[in-house]
């Protein structure tokens, strides 16, 4: 079995130079913990995990310290750093050099790279375009079946 055989061709895509704050509305409407990221030819660009925009807006253990350990003042700082966030574009976040699956891949390489890399969902790439992605519940279905 082929990794064509049970990837979803309906990827959640977003185009680079979007802004963190479309990216984020993107993830929560669609519900997914990582976006992939595509030129206006749809060419892969990389991948912008929903943890790593979260992480870009959490307060500095410095920050923290100066405004005297304070949840308030923290959550103030935490505030302030999502909104100047907001209107970053997301090529200075999104990881270039994500691992990726071709559609002629077996299964089995999707699903024991997953699991080595602690990692729910890959992108499918030919030719440089997301053609697809392979999640942990697309390799389970394929899989354990009667």
């Amino acid at each position: 079995m082929q990794v064509r055989d049970i990837m979803n061709i309906n990827a959640i895509r977003i185009l680079s130079g979007s802004s963190m704050s479309e990216a984020a509305e993107l993830a929560a409407m669609s519900n997914a913990s990582g976006l992939f990221v595509v030129d206006d030819e749809d060419n892969f660009v990389g991948v912008l995990s929903e943890g790593d925009m979260m992480r870009a807006t959490l307060p500095e253990m410095s920050e923290v310290m100066q405004v005297g350990r304070n949840l308030s003042e923290t959550y103030d700082i935490f505030s302030e750093k999502g909104i100047k966030l907001g209107g970053e574009s997301i090529d200075n976040h999104l990881i270039p050099d994500a691992i990726t699956l071709a559609p002629d891949d077996p299964v089995f390489k999707a699903a024991t790279t997953m699991a080595a890399k602690k990692m729910r969902r890959l992108p499918v790439v030919k030719n440089g375009k997301l053609v697809g992605t392979v999640s942990r519940g697309d390799i389970c279905k394929a899989v354990l079946r009667k």
